[in-house]
């Protein structure tokens, strides 16, 4: 059977049309941010190197394991809750980044669930960078109310790929001690469904991984077309 992304003959995913009209006297954005989400194990982040483009690792906005008030689950830190994690941070990042160019971002070690530096993400000249985390649908709304969202995608695969693909990749950096990865990831398989949801309610469109990288590279095109248009 031939996948959507497998048929040469189906019609290029483009963004929205508009999504660069900015109304005259609106606040300005020198680029503007792909938010990329979905299920632990989707390819965020080789998506995210793939296209070549600056990124912005929400999971480093993490709080750290001794922050009070952190929800538990199966004994530990409920880690997939939103509650974990500093949205507020993450979107005075997304908009200093857009609307400056550079801002400060933490260094955060998930093995040992702590903040352990801060580093400076710049732009250069990039019209156009890439937010991605399991939590990036949460700043959808307020992303688009400050006027610098260019889009939001979930990736969507196959479960047993995402559960595969995210065990590997959590043994081998040892995020975790391995029975811990196993049942979170059980975990993950049986949430999944209920997580992709949850991210279209909030905005989300649901693409393949090959889709996702389409429709990135076509706001990168658009968006220097814009530029090359205003210079």
């Amino acid at each position: 059977m031939v996948t959507p992304e497998e048929d040469p003959s189906r019609e290029p995913i483009a963004p929205q049309a508009g999504l660069f009209d900015i109304p005259q006297g609106a606040r300005q954005a020198r680029a503007r941010v792909v938010l990329l989400t979905g299920p632990s194990g989707s390819g965020k982040t080789w998506l995210a190197r793939r296209v070549g483009l600056p990124v912005l690792n929400l999971d480093d906005f993490y709080f750290d394991h001794d922050h009070p008030g952190l929800p538990h689950r199966h004994g530990i830190v409920d880690w997939d809750s939103p509650e974990t994690w500093n949205s507020a941070a993450a979107l005075d990042a997304i908009v200093s980044l857009a609307r400056t160019g550079s801002t400060d971002v933490p260094i955060y070690d998930i093995p040992t669930s702590s903040r352990t530096g801060a580093t400076r993400l710049d732009l250069a000249d990039a019209p156009i960078f890439i937010a991605e985390g399991i939590f990036a649908a949460e700043l959808v709304k307020q992303a688009k109310a400050e006027d610098v969202m260019a889009d939001a995608i979930c990736i969507v695969r196959p479960r047993a790929a995402t559960f595969f693909f995210r065990l590997s990749r959590d043994l081998g950096e040892a995020r975790k001690p391995p029975l811990t990865l196993i049942r979170r990831g059980l975990s993950h398989a049986r949430e999944e469904p209920k997580k992709i949801a949850h991210d279209l309610a909030l905005g989300c469109q649901p693409l393949t991984f090959s889709e996702a990288e389409q429709v990135v590279r076509a706001h990168v095109r658009q968006a220097l077309l814009v530029r090359d248009s205003d210079s």
